[in-house]
């Protein structure tokens, strides 16, 4: 079953990268946000791969690892993959679904064509991202 316009939102604007966004600049995400349905055991990132997408989950699990360390368990509402969104690095780590998964999904060509398109969603963004990292650096 699909998301609600508004559920979508909703959870796009959880993501701290998108919080400063607007309700119009909030549904210019949401379009290009496909909403996926992914199988137990599906690796979504592998560490050290090229991040080339953006997850948010709608409903299920995933588990969080580095080299043979488990570091968490996702499920509804969290997210990852928006620094590589930006930034093209390699994957800090490896998602792998522990259940039947549902989640919102933004490659990379198209949400850096809609930034293109939208310097106002473009400079809100790059300034949410400055302040992740700024609280992320050691």
């Amino acid at each position: 079953m699909e998301l609600r316009k508004n559920a979508k939102l909703k959870l796009l604007k959880r993501v701290p990268l998108f919080s400063r966004l607007s309700g119009p600049e909030l549904e210019q995400i949401s379009k290009v946000a496909d909403e996926l349905d992914f199988k137990e055991g599906k690796e979504l990132a592998r560490e050290g791969a090229a991040g080339r997408e953006f997850f948010v989950i709608v409903e299920g699990t995933a588990e969080v690892t580095r080299g043979s360390r488990k570091l968490r368990t996702l499920s509804d509402g969290d997210f990852f993959g928006e620094i590589s969104l930006i930034t093209r690095l390699p994957r800090t780590a490896s998602v792998t679904t522990i259940s039947p998964l549902r989640a919102l999904v933004i490659t990379d060509r198209s949400f850096r064509r809609m930034i293109g398109d939208s310097p106002t969603i473009q400079r809100k963004v790059l300034e949410a991202l400055g302040e992740r990292l700024d609280t992320t650096a050691p």
